[in-house]
C-alpha cells in the first residue's frame, strides 16, 4: 500500500512539534516503593524535518502500549531514545499526567485515608540531550501572619495549592520522587491538610496553623530553599485560595 505520510515534501518548511495529544491509557505508576494503577493522559510529539510529509502517529500509540504502561519516570530517557528510533526522528517530547494517592494519618486519632495529588511528567530528547521535568501538585493550609498580628482573636486561613517542579537529566531523570515531593510540600505552610479528621484532630490542626502563620512569600521561599539544599533544579508555584479577599495570592520561584 502507498505510504503517503512517508513521502517527501517540497515546501521546505520544518515543523517544531507534530503528533498525538489527549491519549488516555491505563498505566501502573512506579514511584519508588509506590506502584499505583491509574489512567494517564499522554501527548507524544516529534520535530519533523522539512523534507518529510508526515509522521507515524500510529507508532506513537504503539509506543505507549509497549513502553509506557508501566510508567516509571526513571525509564523515560530510555523510552525517548526508543521513540526516536521507531519514529525516525532526532527530537521527541513525551508528556503524561496522572493522579496518585498517598495514605495520610490524622495527627491525633491516627485515622487514615487517602489524599490525592497530581503528577505531570514532561520528557524531551533534542540533539542528543535529555531533560525530564516532574511536577507534583498538592495542597496545604496557610494562615495569614498579618491577620493574626492585628486581630484581637483568630486569623483568616485557607487552603493553598502548591506545585513543585524538579528537573532531571539522562543520568538522574527523577531527582525527587513524587511521594518525596508530596512530603516536601506538606512540610510547607501553616499545617498539612488531612482527608479524614475527628474533633480532636481538628483542634490540633487549627492550633498548629495558628502557631505557624505564613505568607505566600514564606511558603515559596521555604520550599525553594529545601530544593536548593538537595541540589535540585526546580520551580515552585504557590497559590493561596484566599478566604476573605476577592483575589488569590500567588508566588513563583523558578530555579531551572
Amino acid at each position: 500500500m502507498r505510504d503517503i505520510q512517508n513521502e517527501t515534501d517540497g515546501r521546505g518548511v520544518s515543523i517544531d512539534q507534530v503528533g498525538i495529544a489527549g491519549v488516555k491509557y491505563p498505566v501502573a505508576l512506579v514511584d519508588g516503593q509506590l506502584t499505583e494503577a491509574g489512567i494517564a493522559d499522554f501527548d507524544i510529539t516529534v520535530a519533523l524535518s522539512s523534507v518529510k510529509r508526515g509522521t507515524h502517529m500510529s507508532r506513537m500509540v504503539e509506543l505507549i502500549h509497549d513502553h509506557l504502561t508501566e510508567l516509571d519516570p526513571r525509564r523515560l530517557p530510555i523510552v525517548l531514545k526508543a521513540a526516536a528510533d521507531v519514529l525516525e526522528v532526532h527530537a521527541v517530547r513525551i508528556r503524561a499526567e496522572i493522579q496518585f494517592a498517598t495514605e495520610v494519618a490524622a495527627p491525633v486519632t491516627g485515622h487514615s485515608a487517602y489524599q490525592v495529588h497530581g503528577l505531570r511528567l514532561e520528557a524531551d530528547l533534542s540533539e542528543g540531550a535529555v531533560e525530564v521535568q516532574s511536577t507534583v501538585t498538592s495542597e496545604v493550609t496557610s494562615l495569614c501572619p498579618c491577620s493574626k498580628a492585628i486581630s484581637d482573636y483568630g486569623a483568616h486561613n485557607q487552603r493553598s495549592k502548591v506545585s513543585l517542579m524538579t528537573v532531571g537529566t539522562a543520568d538522574t531523570p527523577y531527582p525527587i520522587s513524587a511521594t518525596e515531593a508530596v512530603e516536601l510540600i506538606r512540610s510547607t505552610g501553616s499545617a498539612p491538610v488531612y482527608p479524614l479528621v475527628k474533633r480532636s484532630d481538628e483542634r490540633y490542626i487549627t492550633m498548629e496553623a495558628f502557631d505557624h502563620p505564613v505568607f505566600v512569600e514564606d511558603m515559596v521561599r521555604d520550599l525553594s530553599i529545601a530544593c536548593h539544599k538537595l541540589q535540585v533544579r526546580h520551580r515552585v508555584d504557590v497559590r493561596n485560595l484566599e478566604s476573605i479577599h476577592s483575589h488569590d495570592a500567588v508566588a513563583l520561584i523558578d530555579r531551572r
